[in-house]
């Protein structure tokens, strides 16, 4: 089957091809990335991933299947999205600032047969970030377009992050080994 990424995240991509699989990236503008309110922790990025590839479906061919994710940050009962600004994001990193939270990614796999669909979790700690390590990241590497305000694979998760339980890879957008088996197991591609 060809492979479809629905995703503009270059983490995703680039942890997609760390499988060595071919894949096309394909992506519809303005998909609605709300959810029920009553949705908590992993049910909110499955929801979301499910709801992309309903976006898609009508487009899919027999020989195409297409892969939709999701991921927030979860922190003490409340989501933490992506941040409206680099005030919101200093914001997030300062509530994430010596504390534990968890990384939750929901993964749908869609062809015109079937869909199968997970959510995986991690859990991370971080360090007592200073203020002056809170604004270096947040005006050198712009995290607005990640869920919870940081990219573990960089500068913050050098110096911030204390521990990864779970899918490192997850952290970063994609659990890769966690779609390599699904790919396997329902789809036979390998």
């Amino acid at each position: 089957m060809k492979l479809i990424l629905a995703s503009n995240s270059p983490r995703r991509r680039e942890l997609l091809a760390g499988l060595g699989l071919d894949y096309e990236v394909r992506v519809l503008p303005g998909i609605d990335e709300s959810y029920p309110a009553e949705l908590t922790c992993g049910d909110i990025p499955l929801y979301i991933s499910r709801e992309k590839a309903e976006a898609y479906k009508s487009s899919l061919a027999d020989d195409e299947l297409l892969i939709t994710a999701d991921t927030i940050v979860w922190l003490d009962g409340e989501v933490l999205e992506k941040p409206r600004d680099e005030e919101d994001a200093c914001r997030m990193l300062r509530e994430l600032s010596g504390k534990t939270h968890q990384v939750f990614t929901g993964v749908c796999l869609t062809s015109t047969l079937k869909q199968v669909s997970f959510s995986c979790r991690t859990d991370v700690t971080f360090s007592c970030l200073e203020e002056d390590e809170i604004r270096h990241y947040v005006s050198k590497y712009h995290p607005l377009d990640k869920a919870g305000a940081y990219g573990v694979q960089e500068w913050i998760g050098y110096i911030g992050v204390e521990r990864v339980e779970g899918s490192y890879f997850n952290v970063v957008g994609l659990p890769v080994q966690r779609l390599y088996q699904a790919l396997k197991q329902n789809f036979d591609i390998q």
